[in-house]
């Protein structure tokens, strides 16, 4: 498989160039969010059940990175904390030439491969680890719905970067933190429709598409559009929007001399 052919590395210390002591570095992760989303690993791929926000989203999101990245044909795709698998397959089935997910939980990689095998896609494979673990270089990086739950998001975002060969798309998908993305992503969301499980999101730490933009320019990346992911709980889909208070998505560009 592709992939495979790309000899994808594992690297013993974090970001490169970063002044803190590679030693002392801790996991950027959180163990309670990942015990909270390992717990749900068995109901990933219900439609109806506590991820469906999620799939009701996915097609808006991949129909967004297939458009602004020129299609995924013979593109390398790296999907960062891909949790069960539902972004990477997508990728995949869009005819990526490869796609890599990679996250944290071998709970939700063992969800992933069982659905994988059963779909037969040849073009997709899951790894265990993080970010600042790998060696490599993608077309394409995705990082959805992923920067909210870890303690270091711009650090992520600069892993992200990393990972991008020149000239290449980082997509990233995420929360505002505004009084609307409270009142819609949390209290509505998780109290109200009950569409999420109570404590899957903690505005503190909702990301402003400033700051968003500001840890893609200290990566090195350009930000090339921000659109917001409207949810319409009559038909329970997502559509695009020009509003990005609450859900939006954001694709930035790595220089081709980078």
């Amino acid at each position: 498989m592709g992939i495979e052919n790309r000899k994808l590395t594992r690297r013993p210390g974090g970001s490169q160039g970063n002044a803190v002591n590679e030693e002392a570095r801790q996991p950027n992760a959180d163990a309670a969010e990942l015990e909270r989303f390992a717990a749900m690993a068995a109901q990933w791929w219900d439609p109806n059940g506590p991820n469906r926000p999620l799939h009701a989203m996915n097609p808006v999101r991949v129909g967004y990175i297939v458009e602004r990245a020129g299609g995924l044909a013979g593109k390398h795709c790296l999907d960062v904390g891909c949790g069960g698998g539902l972004l990477s397959e997508s990728l995949a089935s869009e005819g990526a030439d490869s796609v890599l997910g990679l996250d944290a939980s071998a709970e939700m990689l063992e969800v992933a491969r069982m659905h994988a095998e059963a779909g037969g896609l040849d073009n997709l494979e899951y790894r265990l680890g993080a970010a600042e673990e790998l060696e490599g270089e993608f077309d394409v990086v995705c990082c959805l719905e992923v920067l909210e739950h870890v303690p270091r998001p711009g650090e992520l975002l600069a892993e992200c970067a990393r990972l991008t060969r020149p000239g290449g798309h980082v997509f990233v998908s995420t929360l505002n933190r505004t009084l609307a993305a409270f009142a819609l992503g949390i209290v509505s969301a998780e109290f109200v429709l009950g569409l999420l499980p109570r404590g899957t999101h903690r505005y503190e730490k909702f990301i402003r598409p400033s700051e968003l933009e500001a840890w893609a320019r200290a990566a090195g990346l350009s930000a090339r559009d921000f659109t917001g992911l409207q949810y319409n709980p009559l038909h329970g889909s997502f559509r695009r929007s020009g509003n990005i208070d609450v859900n939006y998505i954001a694709h930035f560009t790595k220089a081709a001399g980078a």
